[in-house]
């Protein structure tokens, strides 16, 4: 039995262009999101460092002049911040429900595209192990026919076919290793949100 040509056994194996497509697909969302939570990254002691700005514009009477506190910053807590800001004269239960609804808006933005690399880590495997299936009755349709070359034959068109189950696993992995990395980040995020609104509540609407 001869090595296994892959390059050929690629080109002759429809699933492998499917999972070569999902692979590609989950390198972009990799990414992409990469890029994003990069961008975003806020950190704790710099949003207390506004805060601190903000309640004493807010003790001056100059509570509109805190937006100036985060010119040119992006991200979930800032928008967190500019909610508030601009609602600030609302009652204390109107603004906690609008900075919960936008922390559920921004959430939706964290977790874009991260659905797609915990389908792909769930069914990229069954795409593989669909491949293995075909490349099984191949090999043993091809027994038949020829109705020579022995178990030899058998056995080599049957490790032929376990490379799309390897293929789908290798695609699988690193895609649920990424995804519960990036789910990670988004807890920590929206925790971070949480902390931020309350703590936003309290300097804008003190005990009122």
């Amino acid at each position: 039995m001869g090595d296994i040509n892959y390059i050929d056994l690629f080109f002759e194996s429809w699933t492998l262009w499917i999972l070569l497509g999902c692979s590609l697909f989950a390198l972009a969302v990799t990414l992409e999101r990469w890029w994003f939570y990069r961008k975003v990254k806020f950190h704790p002691k710099k949003f207390l460092e506004i805060l601190g700005k903000i309640a004493v514009l807010v003790s001056q009477n100059k509570a509109e002049d805190s937006i100036h506190t985060i010119q040119g910053l992006s991200g979930p807590i800032p928008d967190i911040i500019r909610t508030a800001i601009a609602n600030r004269n609302r009652s204390k239960v109107e603004l906690d429900e609008l900075l919960t609804a936008a922390r559920m808006e921004q959430r939706l933005v964290l977790e874009r595209w991260l659905g797609v690399l915990g389908t792909l880590g769930n069914t990229a495997p069954f795409i593989g192990l669909f491949g293995t299936v075909i490349g099984i009755i191949k090999a043993f349709h091809d027994l038949a026919v020829s109705g020579s070359g022995g178990p030899a034959v058998v056995a080599a068109g049957i490790s032929e076919a376990l490379v799309a189950t390897a293929a789908g696993l290798l695609v699988a992995i690193p895609s649920v290793v990424v995804y519960n990395i990036y789910m990670k980040k988004v807890k920590e995020m929206a925790t971070n949100m949480e902390v931020a609104s309350i703590r936003l509540l309290v300097v804008l609407h003190g005990g009122r």
